[in-house]
């Protein structure tokens, strides 16, 4: 994981909740069953299902890596975790011999932030290792799903075209399937072996690269343990003897116990995200995830009482007046956390696992007392919790159907680079850029100069990553934390039905449930009530959610459930 991210917005919107996970994870981390199904219509034509024996034939061989061994292994779906001392001196080598043709490739991508020029130094010595000419085409992330749905419209498509899980929507699933070439012929079974960092990544996350009955996507792997974590301020809690809660009416009475709002102190934000999981509320990352069978029938989230009882727990830290005044009115502290919680304005928030890191990392310095801790996700009702995994990757890399095999060649040549494992000379110029130049050496650990901040912005990443890993060589306590967070909450981690599997809604369905997030943020608030929740319920199955269960129920039949 690299040093000096960003620090990525925490909006109230799922969307850019999202995109802001990327960035993070993209600048910090190292990083189905059987089916990839895309349909337009309630006919059941799915031209990209593919399972069982079929899926297997596309798949590339997995050969996990020995370069380097991690210091606490992958477990319950976490990330391998690296907490030694990093040795630049030593680093192994994944890649020992240039895979490059030479040749040309253009690639598209999302960026937040001014974009680097072409030529810095970053971008030469990565080209030099990967022997090609790898030319961005950066566009704001902010707007890429404008910009990407634009270009897929068109006949001039880039080489590589990076497209995130959460823009998948629409027209795009079909798109794929038509502009985007087959890499199987280079990559299932044993072809992958020719790039060994590749073969290394998880076939979980091969199996969600699958599209329209091909392997297309080269995929950003994810650890599927759930990664919004109730942060809080571990100092000011040890100081003031607080508790850590183990149940719903525990936080609730610590919040108010926190709380004094004269002395400009608030227990949270708003907690919602931490309710559905302590309520054990089905997955809101992808819509297939909310759906599971309950009692042998197919149920969506939004229609089970745990989800009821999320908003209103949620509802009652609104009431009680222990949220800051900022969760009220959605600004501020909503959209960045770091200030206001680093002045202790409020301790406890929820957010992506990142911030654990980047929090640490940014108040070092100035404050050093400062400490940023996770709290372990408990059952609201003391019990212990019940989680629902995230998609092995959610975000791809595609080659045009009109590249070459030498352009394909030096696209998987690319991918070989930035998919090594940290500990290696490739993971490092990846992830930190140019030592001298781009980062410099402190205590034995690389920390980025303002160059590197700049420049070094790990869109790499997107063409492909390794399996996922986390590491901090300037903070490893906070790496071996996040790994054992990872893995004590893995274990009461399930699969749902549909986990891992590509699947894209029928395009009449698009917008069944998009009113629902600013609903929920209404109904916590105290502006609308439980009953309206209920009424917008009804409305959605009478106006095609039970139709889309029926969709849905289909997928099942034919490909079988990957709950466990």
């Amino acid at each position: 994981m690299t040093p000096n991210a960003a620090s990525p917005s925490s909006g109230p919107s799922r969307r850019s909740f999202l995109a802001s996970t990327a960035v993070a994870s993209a600048a910090v981390a190292g990083g189905m069953p059987l089916l990839a199904a895309c349909g337009g219509s309630d006919s059941g034509s799915r031209d990209g299902t593919t399972s069982g024996k079929k899926a297997e034939k596309l798949l590339p061989a997995y050969v996990a890596s020995n370069v380097v061994t991690p210091d606490i292994p992958s477990k319950n779906g976490s990330a391998a975790g690296f907490t030694g001392k990093l040795d630049l001196s030593t680093l192994k080598t994944s890649v020992p011999k240039k895979l490059g043709k030479g040749g040309k490739v253009t690639v598209m991508a999302p960026f937040w932030g001014p974009p680097p020029k072409q030529d810095n130094p970053y971008y030469k010595a990565m080209n030099d290792l990967i022997g090609a000419d790898v030319v961005w085409q950066n566009q704001d992330g902010n707007t890429y799903d404008q910009k990407l749905g634009a270009v897929l419209a068109s006949s001039d498509v880039p080489d590589v075209v990076v497209v995130p899980g959460w823009n998948m929507t629409g027209k795009i699933p079909s798109a794929i399937i038509g502009k985007f070439a087959d890499l199987g012929p280079y990559l299932s079974g044993d072809k992958v072996k020719e790039y060994p960092n590749l073969a290394a990544i998880p076939t979980d996350a091969w199996r969600r690269s699958i599209f329209g009955g091909k392997l297309r996507g080269l995929p950003m792997p994810a650890p599927n343990v759930p990664n919004i974590v109730p942060f809080y301020r571990k100092d000011i809690f040890d100081k003031e003897g607080y508790d850590i809660p183990r149940s719903g009416d525990d936080f609730l009475a610590l919040a108010k116990e926190i709380t004094n709002a004269k002395a400009k102190r608030w227990a949270c934000l708003d907690m919602k995200w931490t309710a559905f999981n302590i309520f054990g509320v089905f997955s809101g990352e992808e819509k297939s995830l909310g759906w599971n069978q309950v009692d042998g029938k197919l149920v969506y989230r939004i229609e089970t009482d745990e989800y009821l009882e999320a908003l209103e727990w949620t509802r009652k830290l609104f009431a009680a007046g222990v949220c800051h005044p900022d969760a009220m009115l959605g600004k501020g502290a909503v959209n960045d956390p770091a200030p206001k919680f680093a002045a202790g304005e409020f301790l406890i928030y929820n957010n992506d696992m990142s911030h654990w890191y980047v929090q640490t990392s940014n108040q070092a310095a100035q404050n050093p007392d400062f400490k940023i801790w996770g709290m372990d996700i408990f059952g609201h009702d003391g019990g212990d919790p019940t989680l629902w995994a995230k998609n092995p990757a959610g975000i791809f890399a595609f080659v045009s159907k009109n590249a070459s095999e030498s352009v394909i060649r030096d696209v998987l040549a690319v991918a070989n680079v930035t998919a090594a494992p940290y500990g290696t000379k490739e993971y490092i110029l990846t992830n930190y850029g140019v030592q001298g130049t781009d980062f410099t050496v402190k205590k034995g650990a690389p920390v980025k100069t303002t160059q590197g901040n700049n420049e070094v912005n790990n869109t790499y990443l997107f063409v492909a990553s390794p399996a996922p890993n986390l590491a901090h060589p300037d903070f490893p306590e906070v790496a071996k934390a996040q790994v054992e967070w990872q893995q004590r909450m893995g274990a009461f981690t399930k699969k749902s039905a549909f986990y891992g599997m590509q699947i894209t809604e029928p395009g009449r369905y698009t917008n069944l449930s998009n009113d629902f997030e600013q609903l929920e943020d209404d109904v916590v608030r105290g502006r609308k009530k439980i009953s309206d929740v209920q009424q917008a319920v009804a409305d959605w199955k009478s106006k095609g959610g039970d139709r889309l269960r029926d969709w849905y129920r289909k997928i099942l039949d034919e490909n079988g459930s990957a709950a466990s």
